[in-house]
């Protein structure tokens, strides 16, 4: 039965096509057709995607459409997507993932034009199936900040999230990043995929210590994504007093005493005993608050 989804004359509109992170067979005869019925391709760098089309044989005018694009552009490619099919490409994997496209998808949204999405290779998804982390429950948060504060601000953020955490880095900073997650995180067990789906395609698993150590007088090359595994069950948050008090104020809104003492006591490896006198201690004052809001004036 053919496929109904080719079609030789797709609507005009917005196609956001997922291309090869490494060996061009991977691309999907969907995504091959819809570039040969486009009448401009948006990509981030034409030279790149210019293999990509040689190596199907195509012959179709391409724009540069990158981070450095401005207002004007995205608005003249909006305005032809009402009689053309614009496709939109990155250099490699789907578009927006840690790539610009998302100004030109909600302009196009806005103006009420149609847009359609052909999924495909994403270095992130391939490289949490390659590492054998925990992949139930991740978080994908791009490229980190160059310099070292933000940076280490960044890293903060996720320090109590159970998750994988997946960043995409470059060969030169690779051995700073492994060792500033591991400063920020804990010496977690992680995994370095690079070139994947390519001939030089490997995961290196370790703690982010060991791998920093690696990689810091060979800083590998090709696309990179780093993988940190979640906190250990037993690792708790540090927190001071007034962290504490707020986690169960927070937890207090929608749970009753016993539960958020338990909850608290729990994120932070403290005896439920002293935090349930805490959470008692907060409710009592939640309450007498209230009661003087409601008394008479």
């Amino acid at each position: 039965m053919p496929d109904s989804t080719i079609t030789k004359s797709p609507l005009p509109g917005l196609y956001i096509v997922a291309t090869p992170i490494g060996n061009l067979g991977d691309i999907s005869p969907r995504a091959a057709a819809t570039l040969a019925s486009a009448d401009l391709i948006a990509a981030e760098d034409t030279r790149v995607t210019a293999k990509l089309l040689s190596h199907l044989g195509l012959r179709i005018a391409m724009t540069p459409y990158h981070d450095h694009s401005d207002e004007y552009i995205r608005q003249q490619l909006v305005a032809r997507m009402a009689d053309e099919v614009i496709v939109l490409v990155s250099d490699a994997g789907t578009p927006l993932i840690s790539d610009p496209g998302y100004k030109l998808v909600r302009d196009a949204r806005h103006a009420g034009r149609h847009i359609t999405t052909l999924p495909g290779p994403c270095a992130a998804i391939a490289a949490i199936t390659l590492s054998g982390l925990p992949s139930d429950r991740f978080l994908f948060a791009g490229f980190l900040p160059n310099k070292a504060k933000a940076r280490a601000d960044t890293i903060a953020e996720f320090k109590a999230l159970r998750a994988t955490l997946l960043f995409y880095e470059s060969g030169p900073r690779l051995s700073a990043a492994l060792a500033a997650l591991a400063d920020g995180l804990g010496n977690r067990e992680a995994a370095v995929a690079r070139e994947i789906s390519k001939l030089y395609e490997e995961c290196v698993t370790g703690t982010l210590l060991d791998l920093s150590a690696r990689y810091a007088d060979a800083p590998p090359k090709g696309e990179i994504v780093i993988l940190v595994g979640p906190p250990d069950a037993d690792q708790h948050e540090e927190g001071d007093d007034d962290s504490i008090d707020a986690a169960l104020r927070e937890a207090l809104v929608d749970h009753p005493v016993a539960k958020a003492a338990k909850t608290v006591a729990k994120r932070f490896g403290l005896e439920r005993q002293d935090i349930y006198a805490r959470a008692l201690a907060i409710k009592g004052e939640a309450s007498n608050d209230a009661a003087i809001d409601i008394a008479p004036k």
